[in-house]
Protein backbone atom coordinates (compact mmCIF):
# COMPACT_ATOMS: atom_id res chain seq x y z
CA UNK A 1 0.00 0.00 0.00
CA UNK A 2 1.43 3.40 -0.92
CA UNK A 3 1.41 6.41 1.40
CA UNK A 4 -1.50 8.15 -0.34
CA UNK A 5 -3.82 5.13 0.01
CA UNK A 6 -2.65 4.45 3.55
CA UNK A 7 -3.15 8.05 4.68
CA UNK A 8 -6.62 8.13 3.10
CA UNK A 9 -7.67 4.94 4.89
CA UNK A 10 -6.14 6.12 8.17
CA UNK A 11 -7.91 9.48 7.95
CA UNK A 12 -11.17 7.61 7.27
CA UNK A 13 -10.63 5.71 10.53
CA UNK A 14 -10.03 2.28 9.00
CA UNK A 15 -8.87 0.05 11.90
CA UNK A 16 -7.24 -2.47 9.52
CA UNK A 17 -5.12 0.27 7.97
CA UNK A 18 -3.94 1.38 11.41
CA UNK A 19 -3.20 -2.22 12.43
CA UNK A 20 -1.12 -2.69 9.27
CA UNK A 21 0.67 0.60 9.92
CA UNK A 22 1.62 -0.53 13.43
CA UNK A 23 2.75 -3.96 12.21
CA UNK A 24 4.85 -2.39 9.46
CA UNK A 25 6.57 0.25 11.61
CA UNK A 26 6.57 -1.17 15.15
CA UNK A 27 10.00 -2.82 15.10
CA UNK A 28 11.78 0.22 13.70
CA UNK A 29 9.92 2.63 16.03
CA UNK A 30 10.76 0.41 19.02
CA UNK A 31 14.42 0.20 17.97
CA UNK A 32 14.59 3.96 17.46
CA UNK A 33 13.16 4.57 20.95
CA UNK A 34 15.50 1.98 22.46
CA UNK A 35 18.58 3.64 20.92
CA UNK A 36 17.75 6.81 22.84
CA UNK A 37 16.46 5.30 26.08
CA UNK A 38 18.64 2.18 26.38
CA UNK A 39 15.86 0.49 28.35
CA UNK A 40 13.53 -2.04 26.75
CA UNK A 41 10.48 -1.35 28.96
CA UNK A 42 10.75 2.42 28.54
CA UNK A 43 11.21 2.00 24.78
CA UNK A 44 8.09 -0.20 24.55
CA UNK A 45 6.08 2.34 26.53
CA UNK A 46 7.24 5.26 24.39
CA UNK A 47 6.71 3.29 21.15
CA UNK A 48 3.13 2.65 22.26
CA UNK A 49 2.70 6.39 22.91
CA UNK A 50 4.06 7.11 19.43
CA UNK A 51 1.34 5.01 17.79
CA UNK A 52 -1.33 6.52 20.03
CA UNK A 53 -0.18 9.97 18.91
CA UNK A 54 -0.17 8.86 15.26
CA UNK A 55 -3.73 7.56 15.65
CA UNK A 56 -4.96 10.72 17.38
CA UNK A 57 -3.28 13.20 15.05
CA UNK A 58 -3.42 11.51 11.62
CA UNK A 59 -6.28 13.83 10.65
CA UNK A 60 -3.89 16.79 11.09
CA UNK A 61 -1.05 15.18 9.11
CA UNK A 62 -0.37 17.67 6.28
CA UNK A 63 1.49 15.22 4.02
CA UNK A 64 4.49 17.55 3.66
CA UNK A 65 6.77 14.58 4.30
CA UNK A 66 6.54 10.81 3.94
CA UNK A 67 4.27 9.11 6.45
CA UNK A 68 7.22 7.12 7.81
CA UNK A 69 9.28 10.30 8.28
CA UNK A 70 6.45 11.82 10.31
CA UNK A 71 6.17 8.66 12.46
CA UNK A 72 9.92 8.54 13.21
CA UNK A 73 9.96 12.27 13.98
CA UNK A 74 7.29 11.57 16.62
CA UNK A 75 9.38 8.64 17.95
CA UNK A 76 12.51 10.81 18.28
CA UNK A 77 10.59 13.70 19.87
CA UNK A 78 8.82 11.41 22.37
CA UNK A 79 12.11 9.70 23.29
CA UNK A 80 13.92 13.01 23.84
CA UNK A 81 10.98 14.39 25.86
CA UNK A 82 11.08 11.29 28.04
CA UNK A 83 14.83 11.71 28.62
CA UNK A 84 14.37 15.38 29.55
CA UNK A 85 11.61 14.41 32.01
CA UNK A 86 13.86 11.71 33.47
CA UNK A 87 16.74 14.19 33.87
CA UNK A 88 14.42 16.65 35.65
CA UNK A 89 13.36 13.88 38.06
CA UNK A 90 17.01 13.04 38.74
CA UNK A 91 17.78 16.69 39.49
CA UNK A 92 14.79 16.95 41.83
CA UNK A 93 15.83 13.76 43.62
CA UNK A 94 19.37 15.09 43.97
CA UNK A 95 18.09 18.36 45.49
CA UNK A 96 15.82 16.40 47.83
CA UNK A 97 18.79 14.33 49.00
CA UNK A 98 20.89 17.44 49.61
CA UNK A 99 18.18 18.90 51.84
CA UNK A 100 17.21 15.57 53.41
CA UNK A 101 13.78 15.59 51.81
CA UNK A 102 13.99 12.23 50.05
CA UNK A 103 11.54 9.51 50.99
CA UNK A 104 12.64 6.21 52.39
CA UNK A 105 12.18 3.85 49.49
CA UNK A 106 13.04 0.20 49.57
CA UNK A 107 15.60 -0.48 46.87
CA UNK A 108 14.60 -3.33 44.61
CA UNK A 109 17.50 -4.71 42.60
CA UNK A 110 17.12 -4.28 38.87
CA UNK A 111 16.67 -7.50 36.92
CA UNK A 112 19.86 -8.79 35.41
CA UNK A 113 19.86 -8.57 31.63
CA UNK A 114 23.35 -9.96 31.27
CA UNK A 115 23.88 -13.09 29.27
CA UNK A 116 26.62 -15.35 30.71
CA UNK A 117 27.94 -16.03 27.23
CA UNK A 118 28.61 -12.31 26.67
CA UNK A 119 32.19 -11.23 26.95
CA UNK A 120 32.76 -8.74 29.80
CA UNK A 121 35.17 -6.76 27.67
CA UNK A 122 32.55 -6.36 24.94
CA UNK A 123 30.02 -5.22 27.53
CA UNK A 124 32.49 -2.62 28.81
CA UNK A 125 33.18 -1.33 25.29
CA UNK A 126 29.43 -1.07 24.66
CA UNK A 127 28.94 0.82 27.94
CA UNK A 128 31.77 3.24 27.16
CA UNK A 129 30.51 3.87 23.61
CA UNK A 130 26.93 4.35 24.85
CA UNK A 131 28.02 6.88 27.47
CA UNK A 132 30.13 8.71 24.90
CA UNK A 133 27.20 8.88 22.46
CA UNK A 134 24.86 10.04 25.25
CA UNK A 135 27.29 12.83 26.15
CA UNK A 136 27.13 14.35 22.65
CA UNK A 137 25.07 17.52 22.09
CA UNK A 138 21.45 16.51 21.46
CA UNK A 139 21.28 17.32 17.73
CA UNK A 140 24.55 15.43 17.03
CA UNK A 141 23.36 12.48 19.13
CA UNK A 142 20.02 12.29 17.31
CA UNK A 143 21.60 12.47 13.84
CA UNK A 144 24.26 9.87 14.70
CA UNK A 145 21.79 7.42 16.27
CA UNK A 146 19.38 7.67 13.34
CA UNK A 147 22.24 7.16 10.87
CA UNK A 148 24.55 4.60 12.46
CA UNK A 149 22.16 2.61 14.63
CA UNK A 150 18.82 2.85 12.84
CA UNK A 151 20.13 2.93 9.27
CA UNK A 152 18.29 6.02 8.00
CA UNK A 153 19.93 7.83 5.09
CA UNK A 154 20.80 11.53 5.33
CA UNK A 155 17.69 12.63 3.41
CA UNK A 156 15.41 10.65 5.77
CA UNK A 157 17.19 12.04 8.83
CA UNK A 158 16.87 15.57 7.45
CA UNK A 159 13.11 14.98 7.15
CA UNK A 160 12.83 13.56 10.66
CA UNK A 161 14.85 16.38 12.22
CA UNK A 162 13.43 19.12 10.00
CA UNK A 163 16.79 20.37 8.71
CA UNK A 164 18.74 20.21 5.43
CA UNK A 165 20.79 17.25 4.24
CA UNK A 166 23.87 19.48 4.45
CA UNK A 167 23.11 20.17 8.12
CA UNK A 168 22.84 16.41 8.77
CA UNK A 169 26.20 15.81 7.09
CA UNK A 170 27.76 18.49 9.30
CA UNK A 171 26.11 17.15 12.47
CA UNK A 172 27.27 13.59 11.84
CA UNK A 173 30.78 14.77 10.95
CA UNK A 174 30.97 16.76 14.22
CA UNK A 175 29.47 13.84 16.18
CA UNK A 176 32.13 11.44 14.85
CA UNK A 177 34.88 13.95 15.58
CA UNK A 178 33.61 14.48 19.15
CA UNK A 179 33.25 10.74 19.70
CA UNK A 180 36.78 10.14 18.48
CA UNK A 181 38.09 12.73 20.98
CA UNK A 182 36.06 11.33 23.87
CA UNK A 183 37.02 7.72 23.17
CA UNK A 184 40.67 8.57 22.53
CA UNK A 185 40.82 10.44 25.83
CA UNK A 186 39.10 7.56 27.65
CA UNK A 187 41.34 4.82 26.27
CA UNK A 188 44.50 6.90 26.62
CA UNK A 189 43.70 7.61 30.25
CA UNK A 190 42.75 3.97 30.80
CA UNK A 191 40.04 4.77 33.35
CA UNK A 192 36.99 6.86 33.89
CA UNK A 193 34.15 7.49 31.52
CA UNK A 194 33.85 9.62 28.45
CA UNK A 195 32.02 12.84 29.05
Amino acid sequence: MNDIEWIKELKNGDPDAFKKLVEYHQDKVLNTCYRFLNNREDAEEIAQEVFIEVYKSISRFREESALSTWIYRIAVTRSLDYLRKLNRKKRITHVQKIFGLEREVEQVPAPSNTNPSNNLEEQERHRVLHRAVQSLPENQRVALILSKYDGFNYKEIAGIMGVTVYAIQALIHRAKKNLKKKLHHYYRAGTGCPG
